[in-house]
C-alpha cells in the first residue's frame, strides 16, 4: 500500500481588500485537475467569502463543494485554532486521499505566523506541510500611502503628526503579513503606471528577506503553477521571522488584540444601484471605514450586485441569480476603527429611504 505523503497547504494573507478571495477563485477555477478543499476565515457574521468560493468550478457537484469550503467566522485563526480550526484540519487529514491541496484564506486582520506554528503541532505536522505563505499586496492602495510603514509616507505622514504611526495598528499587521511571505504578489498592478509599480516593488522589497519572490498580477490572475507546489516548509522556518507582534518593546510577551477593529454587518433594502453607492460612499468618507464587502438588491434586476470596496474605491459586479425563495436584501460588513453599528445601519436605511 502506498504510503501518503504530507498534505500540502498554501495560506492566503493579505491586507484588507487586497483580493485575495479573487486569486483564490481563480485558483478554483484553473486547477488543472487538482481537487482541493478551502478554509475561509472570515471577519464578521456574514459568509461574503465561503459563499463567494463555494461556486467556483473546483472539480465536483455543489453538494461537494460546500462540503470542501469550510468556514470559521471569528476571524482570527491564530485565536481559534484550538476551537474551530484544529478540528477542521483534523477531518481534512482524515480524507488526505481524496485531497491534493489545501487553501486557506487568511482574514485581512489575521496575522499569518501563529496560524504557520499551529503547523509544528505533532498531529498537523506529521500529515500537513505548509507548501507556501502568498501574501496579497494591494499595489495601488500601497502607492496612494496607506500602510504608513513605508518610508516615504512615514516621512510625509510624521510631518502632521510624529506619533501618526505608532497610533495606528496597520501598519505593523502589514509588515507582519510580509514578514511571514514565502511568496508576495503584488495585485492590481493594471491600476497604476510603470513608475508607480517601480515604487511599489521597492517599498515592499525593503520589508522581505531576499529568497521571497515578487509577483505582478491583476485581479489575481496567475498560473496555478506559479502558486503551489513552492515546497516552502514554512512551518520549518517561521520561528526566525520576526515580527511586530512576537514581542512588546520591552521584551514581554505581546497580547494579541484586535480591539482596534470592528466588524459591523448591515441588512439594507432593496435600493437603485446609484443610490446605494453614493450611501456607501458617503459612510466611507463620514467615518473610518476600511473595508466594504457584501451582496445588494438592485430593483428590477434578476441578478445580486456583488459589492467590494477598499476605502473610497469601489469594485461591483453582478454575480449570480437571486436563488427561488431568496430574500431580496442587501447584506454588507463594514470594518473599520471605532464604529457605531447602530449609527451607521441608521445613516444607511436613512440615504436608502431619501
Amino acid at each position: 500500500m502506498k504510503t501518503l505523503s504530507k498534505l500540502p497547504v498554501t495560506i492566503v494573507t493579505g491586507f484588507l481588500g487586497s483580493g485575495k478571495t479573487t486569486l483564490l477563485r481563480h485558483m478554483l477555477d484553473n486547477a488543472e485537475g487538482r481537487r482541493i478543499a478551502v478554509i475561509v476565515n472570515e471577519f464578521g457574521e456574514l459568509g461574503i467569502d465561503g459563499d463567494l468560493l463555494k461556486q467556483c468550478s473546483i472539480g465536483c457537484t455543489e453538494e461537494e463543494a460546500v462540503g470542501r469550503v469550510f468556514e470559521l467566522a471569528n476571524g482570527c485563526l491564530c485565536c481559534t485554532v484550538q476551537e474551530e480550526f484544529f478540528p477542521v484540519m483534523r477531518e481534512l487529514v482524515q480524507r488526505r486521499g481524496t485531497l491534493d491541496h489545501i487553501l486557506i484564506e487568511t482574514s485581512g486582520l489575521a496575522l499569518p505566523k501563529p496560524l504557520v506554528q499551529a503547523f509544528q503541532w505533532p498531529e498537523i505536522r506529521n500529515a500537513c506541510t505548509v507548501d507556501a505563505v502568498i501574501t496579497v499586496v494591494d499595489a495601488p492602495a500601497v502607492l496612494a500611502g496607506t500602510f504608513a510603514a513605508f518610508p516615504d509616507a512615514v516621512d510625509a505622514q510624521r510631518k502632521q503628526d510624529p506619533n501618526l504611526d505608532h497610533e495606528s495598528p496597520l501598519h505593523e499587521l502589514f509588515e507582519d503579513q510580509l514578514a511571514s511571505a514565502d511568496l508576495v504578489i503584488l495585485n492590481k498592478v493594471d491600476l497604476i503606471d510603470a513608475a508607480g509599480l517601480e515604487r511599489v516593488r521597492a517599498e515592499v522589497s525593503e520589508e522581505l528577506p531576499a529568497a521571497v519572490k515578487v509577483v505582478e498580477a491583476s485581479a489575481g490572475q496567475l498560473p496555478i503553477a506559479v502558486l503551489l507546489g513552492l515546497g516552502a516548509e514554512s512551518e520549518a522556518h517561521i520561528d526566525s521571522r520576526l515580527t511586530h507582534h512576537d514581542t512588546h518593546h520591552d521584551g514581554e510577551e505581546a497580547d494579541h488584540d484586535h480591539d482596534a477593529f470592528d466588524s459591523i454587518w448591515v441588512e439594507l433594502p432593496e435600493a437603485p444601484e446609484a443610490v446605494l453607492m453614493a450611501a456607501l460612499g458617503d459612510v466611507v468618507q463620514r467615518h473610518d471605514v476600511l473595508r466594504v464587502k457584501g451582496f445588494a438588491a438592485i430593483p428590477a434586476k434578476p441578478m445580486r450586485l456583488l459589492v467590494q470596496g477598499v476605502g473610497s474605491r469601489f469594485d461591483r459586479h453582478f454575480d449570480r441569480p437571486w436563488a427561488a425563495g431568496e430574500a431580496r436584501v442587501s447584506r454588507l460588513v463594514l470594518i473599520g476603527q471605532n464604529l457605531d453599528g447602530d449609527l451607521l445601519r441608521a445613516q444607511l436605511n436613512t440615504a436608502l429611504q431619501g
